[in-house]
């Protein structure tokens, strides 16, 4: 039996998806769930399961090719003795769209991944292609303005000739934003930087998102940092008397993470303009605290979002940050795990850095960087009151914060806030 593979749903803001690796070739075994190929969405690159167990028949849309959600884009052959293995199935050759894709059967949607619908309108209230997206994003036109626009296709769609036909008469009400990327012909490079004395390597979609999203919170959020120095040596003492316990009861290494965690959602609780974004000339406060971890991935740095982490236990904390974090680094998350955010945490002290200073992510208006920890001679108080130096475990942590809504006051306040729920751990719930 034929099971056809469609582009699966992967958020609900998502409507496209690009191929861009086959991890199987017609002909290929494969396992009910086993990873097949790999797409890349506007939010993050993913592997996809194979929807049955069976064998590769055809590969319906070649690598680098981007389609609408709910395109078939392979065929699996649950009985091997009905294979038949097509050899001229696309696999690194370009072709069109149109040619290289068509809609889910009636037979085997059933058979399909229950999430992967048929393509879906946008935010507003007509669908548009991705090449008309695209030549709309490149021209500078608007979501809302292309709502406006008469179409001549099916239902009234906007083709590539009617928005052809609209550029040269358009008036343009922004230009292009900033933010966005120039293209830059690969040819016209090599003159300039010459190989093999030179290498120019094409950005990935995560690292393209990645970087028109540093910049644009640059220009738009006035960043300020404060630096605290915190006492964290209770939480390594914690930590390394209770690591090899915690490993054998939860199957994952016992890290510093959750603790950091733990106490920057207790300050949100207490500042919660802080856990905030600007519209405008408004402020919206976050009612939950969806708390995005940077996490270092073989696309780059990926920020997935635990939800509504302020009912959450250390423990419940614990197991979902190495469930983010191993989930991330296998190209397991979906578009919307890296959505909705309302604060942020980026620890580069895991490669040794004591001091940084982060990029908010925007919309959010503050982001909590943590520095390695390190054993460090300071000035203590001894039991009688007197001034000792003692050995203590270190850690220096910045606030990055949006000075729009944010002053050095709250922003000092809050900071401090997270450092004393660390120096002052309430270890009684750490399990």
């Amino acid at each position: 039996m034929l099971v056809d593979v469609v582009m699966p749903k992967m958020g609900e803001s998502i409507q496209e998806g690009k191929i861009l690796r086959w991890m199987k070739k017609p002909g290929d075994k494969i396992e009910l769930d086993e990873s097949m190929l790999e797409i890349s969405t506007d939010k993050v690159d993913s592997e996809i399961p194979s929807p049955a167990a069976g064998f590769l028949s055809k590969i319906v849309v070649s690598e680098g090719e981007t389609v609408e959600v709910g395109t078939v884009i392979a065929v699996v052959e649950t009985d091997k003795a009905s294979l038949k293995v097509n050899d001229s199935s696309p696999r690194m050759r370009s072709e069109s769209k149109s040619a290289a894709s068509k809609p889910v059967s009636e037979t085997t949607a059933d058979l399909t991944q229950p999430s992967a619908p048929r393509p879906q309108k946008h935010e507003g209230n007509r669908f548009y292609s991705p090449l008309v997206r695209t030549m709309a994003k490149k021209e500078g036109v608007a979501l809302e303005e292309l709502d406006q626009l008469g179409g001549s296709g099916i239902g009234d769609r906007v083709t590539k000739n009617d928005l052809l036909e609209y550029l040269p008469r358009r008036v343009p009400k922004s230009a292009p934003t900033f933010t966005s990327l120039q293209r830059v012909d690969i040819k016209e490079l090599q003159k300039k930087y010459p190989p093999p004395l030179y290498e120019i390597v094409q950005m990935d979609n995560v690292q393209v998102k990645m970087a028109e999203h540093m910049v644009r919170s640059v220009h738009t959020s006035p960043h300020v940092e404060a630096v605290s120095e915190c006492d964290v040596s209770m939480v390594v003492d914690f930590r390394s008397k209770n690591a090899e316990r915690f490993e054998k009861q939860e199957g994952f290494k016992f890290t510093y993470t959750p603790f950091f965690v733990d106490a920057a959602v207790r300050a949100l609780k207490a500042f919660p303009i802080v856990n905030s974004s600007i519209e405008g000339d408004k402020i919206v406060l976050k009612k939950s605290v969806n708390f995005g971890m940077a996490v270092a991935s073989p696309s780059g740095l990926i920020v997935p979002v635990i939800k509504r982490a302020e009912n959450m236990s250390f423990l419940e904390l614990a197991r979902l940050i190495n469930d983010i974090a191993v989930r991330t680094r296998s190209k397991r998350l979906h578009p919307d795990d890296v959505l909705g955010g309302s604060f942020t945490i980026t620890n580069y002290g895991v490669f040794g850095n004591i001091i940084g200073t982060p990029i908010i992510n925007q919309p959010q208006v503050a982001i909590l960087g943590i520095g390695a920890i390190k054993k460090r001679p300071v000035v203590i108080a001894d039991a009688e009151g007197n001034d000792v130096i003692a050995i203590r475990s270190i850690a220096y942590l910045t606030l990055a914060f949006d000075h729009r809504i944010i002053d050095g006051a709250i922003g000092g306040q809050f900071l401090a806030k997270v450092v004393a729920n660390l120096e002052q751990f309430d270890f009684s719930k750490a399990f």
